[in-house]
């Protein structure tokens, strides 16, 4: 089990992160699933952390159990987000704190502890979700607390991918747009639909299979894959 492959997952109880540790499972990797309202399963290679990533101290907690549990952490992909979209005035204090804790403190403690271990193993892997919508504002979405979360971290990934370069730990992004996952109430599907330039969601298959394509692409590091039908091409 030591010399196993080994993914942590933020928000993997459901949506993306679920598809994303099942997607590993099957590569055969272990996998450190964490989220606030995860339960543990039936499957040996899956540890369940239950926590809420804005505390810093889930992060070392994830990090203490994947190393206990399985002895290294190979991946790290950092999925758990929240989008608000209000007028920019109409954003709370609590809504500030929410989005900035879960998309950015939620990122930074937990991906510095993974890169201290990839550093003593001599490589790994980062992969951050963030949105398309950063590069692709839209008026009828008002965005600005997911432009400066999530475009913060698309920063970041390009920063860690340069500052690791030459220490075998590679650092890339999936950049989605409206994605059909449980955070999007069914009765508003239509309105995203017609959002899209190919008139259609993405499926958490198509981010998946993305996650899927940066892990086994060895030469790619720093780079943003836009899966977000046709969306960063224009309107």
């Amino acid at each position: 089990m030591q010399n196993e492959k080994v993914a942590v997952i933020t928000g993997a109880s459901q949506g993306i992160g679920a598809g994303l540790v099942e997607a590993y499972r099957k590569r055969g990797y272990a996998v450190v699933a964490t989220s606030r309202s995860i339960a543990p399963g039936e499957d040996a290679g899956v540890l369940a952390v239950q926590g809420d990533i804005a505390d810093p101290a889930t992060a070392e907690r994830v990090i203490s159990a994947a190393l206990e549990r399985f002895g290294r952490v190979d991946t790290l992909v950092n999925n758990a987000g929240v989008y608000v979209s209000k007028p920019f005035t109409d954003y709370t204090a609590d809504d500030y704190a929410s989005v900035t804790g879960i998309n950015l403190v939620g990122f930074f403690r937990l991906t510095q502890l993974a890169v201290g271990q990839m550093l003593a193993q001599g490589g790994g892997h980062i992969v951050n979700i963030t949105a398309s919508i950063v590069d692709n504002p839209d008026s009828r979405v008002p965005s600005v607390l997911a432009a400066l979360t999530k475009g913060g971290l698309q920063a970041a990934t390009t920063s860690l991918a340069i500052e690791y370069a030459t220490r075998g730990i590679r650092a890339n992004a999936v950049s989605p747009a409206t994605t059909r996952t449980p955070m999007h109430d069914p009765q508003i599907h239509e309105f995203l639909d017609g959002l899209q330039p190919v008139g259609r969601m993405g499926e958490i298959s198509d981010i998946v299979e993305a996650v899927m394509y940066l892990e086994n692409a060895p030469f790619v590091t720093g780079e943003v894959l836009h899966v977000d039908g046709g969306m960063s091409a224009g309107h």
